[in-house]
């Protein structure tokens, strides 16, 4: 592997690359967690009241060619693809095409008998029970597995659980809903996001992350070992309509502008995907669809992390502040989620329930 040393690409220089000769507290703090993590590049987005109050750049998005990270750089979003994924299935809910209490077998071919009762709401909110597929051996991206193939190798698995009876994060859930996806809207799940999603919001640099395509902008993911910066390794999973959405902070605040009205999902539809998981012994868990729903220190908070090979993304809605925070990265460290509620606490208002 193409070995870069922390100390040859000039810690000033990387650290403050993109900061102002004014930096304000934001900046610092990037600054101080950049050098303590070793984080090669990060770019952020703050939004307040439906408008963007700070975006920033700072680092480098790729360390052999020494080329800065900007605001249109395109990292790879890991599982913020999922709730994405999740706005598929309630987009084709709305158009009346399936509900997400359908049982799965309805809208995908030769299931197993032990998925009979697992329905799309499990999918969702990883309660059906079925194995989660990354960490096993067989689902590398070359392998190219077909839908039934894919369905076909982790059927195999025997469940974890019954389905609704606990939770458990499942990649498997999510890779099963864009086949589903697939099968109701008769498109291809990267055609259907471009055409329902990202082209009507012109989100026009959000893509597959697929490692052949030419990406404009594209930001290198590293790994950091013994001192020095390793790219990441190329031997990836494939993580489809789990994790596989490459994207830049200025698509994803288009994004969150649309989820503050209802030119995209009604408020039925956000509804539900916001609303806590109730498993069968009436108990809950702090999911909804693809989304994190909780507390923040006293806020209410939204959000969901990603991280792919060499990758670490957040995007973080703070409803009643009126805020959110987006901040992407390629450092392989699962860092993006702990910089941008931080980020956050520079924001908060000083009383979230004042109109």
């Amino acid at each position: 592997m193409r070995q870069i040393s922390w100390r040859r690409v000039g810690i000033a220089g990387l650290l403050l690359a993109g900061l102002s000769t004014q930096a304000d507290p934001v900046d610092q703090y990037i600054k101080s967690q950049m050098e303590q993590h070793r984080i090669p590049g990060v770019a952020l987005k703050v939004i307040r009241d439906g408008k963007p109050i700070k975006t920033a750049a700072y680092g480098f998005a790729n360390l052999e060619l020494n080329v800065r990270t900007r605001p249109g750089t395109v990292f790879e979003i890991g599982s913020i693809t999922k709730q994405f994924t999740a706005a598929g299935i309630l987009l084709l809910a709305q158009d009346g095409k399936l509900s997400v209490d359908d049982r799965i077998s309805r809208h995908l071919k030769d299931t197993p008998a032990a998925w009979a009762n697992v329905t799309i709401r499990h999918l969702l909110t990883h309660t059906s029970g079925i194995k989660s597929y990354t960490g096993l051996d067989g689902y590398q991206i070359w392998r190219h597995l077909t839908q039934a193939q894919f369905i076909q190798a982790i059927g195999r698995q025997p469940m974890e659980f019954a389905p609704g009876e606990s939770w458990k994060y499942c990649n498997t859930g999510y890779n099963l809903l864009g086949h589903i996806i697939e099968n109701v809207s008769g498109q291809d799940y990267w055609d259907f996001m471009s055409q329902r999603i990202f082209q009507p919001l012109g989100m026009h640099a959000t893509t597959n992350r697929l490692p052949r395509l030419v990406i404009p902008g594209r930001a290198a993911g590293y790994e950091y070992t013994n001192r020095v910066w390793l790219n990441r390794d190329a031997d990836l999973t494939e993580v489809f309509a789990a994790g596989a959405i490459a994207s830049t902070v200025d698509d994803l605040a288009k994004w969150n502008a649309a989820l503050d009205g209802e030119r995209l999902l009604s408020a039925a539809s956000k509804a539900q995907m916001w609303t806590p998981v109730k498993l069968n012994d009436g108990s809950t868990r702090r999911y909804g669809f693809g989304w994190n729903v909780g507390m923040v220190e006293g806020h209410r908070n939204i959000g969901h992390g990603g991280s792919t090979s060499g990758f670490s993304a957040s995007l973080q809605r703070f409803p009643d502040d009126r805020l959110a925070v987006i901040v992407l990265t390629n450092t392989e460290q699962e860092i993006a989620t702990t910089l941008a509620r931080k980020i956050a606490t520079f924001f908060y208002r000083k009383d979230p329930h004042a109109p």
